[in-house]
């Protein structure tokens, strides 16, 4: 965890509750410095010809994937996530940034036919955005931002989470390295409710970004609104892995854990509410307890691992909490003893939607199996809850498969897989898990204005 000391923030590892690094924990004048320093930069940058900083995203890109092993180390440490992952997210960053150095030269506008001239459309940049990013995914969270805001040609400050600041401040110094201007990139490490709040409240912030919890993004939401300033919300999941009784149940139940205890459960695209078609869930369930039995839980700089620790003690204690009382316990897997953040992916089956551990977002390694009959029942326990962020489909029927996926209230969803995130894809959730879209080639339309010009022709 990380906490403010006399103006300190210690940063911790999960996996060892070691001292990682102790830094000045910036306040609300450090918050301000930034976006005046982003403001008077923000002029210069918005004139660099597209080629040139199109040139410049690539080289960041290409800086990432030189020191990719000292990013991903650095990542796997802070966080607790297994090095395996860490090094193909610190991949993927890279790419984040060549993707999007294309588009600076193809941010085009479009003429329009109307009587008596010319019409063109621009999309012009906001100006100085405010970035505020979560611990779980640290550096690929943080490139999504802010390499589609910086191809717009806008002036950014980056607040990082304070227990997870390290790989924010390398991107800094990389960005800098690669002949970023001073002012058009800044990391700002202080506590949300301080640095966080005055970039939401701060006038010369046209655009505020975030990923986190859902009550959060409420209130950076309706703090924005006084300004009517944009925003992008990336907030909470309680995503359904829909399993049916056709479907190749070997391949679900090998791809279930990590589609739930990947990253320790803190993920917000977690498929926590497994809903397996009551007709294969006897066969469903043996499969699921192998694959679980044989996770490997472990120190994250282990290649051979596949689940860390939680991100701290107040996690473990709030995701404990939901095996409170007597819950269904229908698999238990092992954990590491001794210092570490630890918890063992769990599995309760079988679980009502109503229950209290399917309702909320538990950010932990705990699963809920949820039986149900028919596709008709699937779709409606599926999207009987507020979140609506990610999700899958498994079945060999591809009619079902696409009447299924259309017929859940969800942004992102899989059919016979688990994944949620392609650099080249829009990605962002419906109903409460957020507002707005990243990746993908309109990433760019949440950080520019349209612009409509007309020139008379008489």
């Amino acid at each position: 965890m990380a906490v403010g000391t006399e103006m300190t923030v210690k940063v911790l590892e999960p996996a060892t509750e070691a001292v990682l690094a102790e830094l000045p924990e910036a306040g609300v004048e450090a918050a301000e410095e930034a976006v005046a320093r982003a403001k008077a930069a923000f002029a210069d940058w918005r004139a660099v010809a597209p080629r040139d900083r199109a040139a410049l995203l690539r080289r960041i890109g290409a800086r990432i994937a030189e020191r990719a092993e000292d990013l991903a180390r650095l990542e796997a440490r802070n966080v607790g996530k297994p090095i395996a992952d860490a090094r193909a997210e610190v991949a993927m960053v890279a790419d984040v940034f060549d993707y999007y150095a294309g588009a600076p030269e193809r941010l085009v506008g479009e003429t329009i036919p109307v009587p008596g001239g010319i019409d063109m459309t621009f999309r012009e940049p906001l100006g100085v955005v405010g970035l505020i990013t979560p611990w779980n995914f640290p550096l690929p969270i943080a490139s999504w931002k802010v390499a589609p805001a910086l191809a717009a040609g806008n002036a950014v400050v980056l607040k990082p989470a304070e227990l997870t600041p390290m790989t924010a401040l390398e991107l800094e110094r990389i960005a800098t390295d690669a002949g970023l201007a001073g002012g058009v990139l800044n990391v700002v490490v202080g506590l949300g409710r301080v640095v966080g709040e005055r970039l939401v409240e701060h006038a010369d912030v046209a655009k505020i970004a975030f990923t986190g919890s859902t009550a959060v993004g409420r209130r950076v939401g309706a703090l924005a609104a006084d300004q009517i300033k944009r925003v992008t919300l990336e907030l909470g999941g309680k995503s359904a892995n829909v399993i049916y009784a056709d479907a190749d149940l070997e391949a679900a139940a090998a791809a279930a854990p990590i589609a739930v205890f990947g990253n320790a459960g803190q993920d917000c695209c977690a498929r926590s509410r497994i809903l397996v078609e009551r007709s294969g869930l006897d066969r469903f369930m043996e499969l699921l307890e192998r694959s679980v039995g044989s996770l490997r839980v472990g120190d994250p700089l282990d290649p051979e691992t596949e689940m860390g620790p939680l991100i701290s003690a107040d996690q473990r204690e709030k995701v404990s909490s939901y095996l409170d009382g007597d819950p269904p316990l229908a698999v238990r897997g092992s954990a590491p003893d001794g210092p570490g953040f630890w918890f063992p992916p769990t599995v309760l089956c079988p679980v009502s939607n109503s229950d209290r551990a399917a309702r909320e977002e538990i950010f932990g390694p705990i699963a809920c199996v949820i039986p149900f009959d028919d596709e008709a029942e699937a779709v409606s326990i599926a999207n009987d809850t507020v979140y609506g962020l990610s999700g899958s489909i498994w079945t060999r029927d591809g009619a079902k498969a696409l009447r299924t996926a259309r017929a859940i209230e969800t942004g992102t969803i899989s059919i016979n897989s688990n994944t949620s995130v392609r650099v080249q894809a829009p990605f962002g959730g419906f109903k409460q898990s957020g507002i707005g879209r990243e990746l993908g080639p309109r990433a760019l339309d949440y950080y520019t204005e349209l612009k409509n010009v007309f020139m008379s022709t008489y």
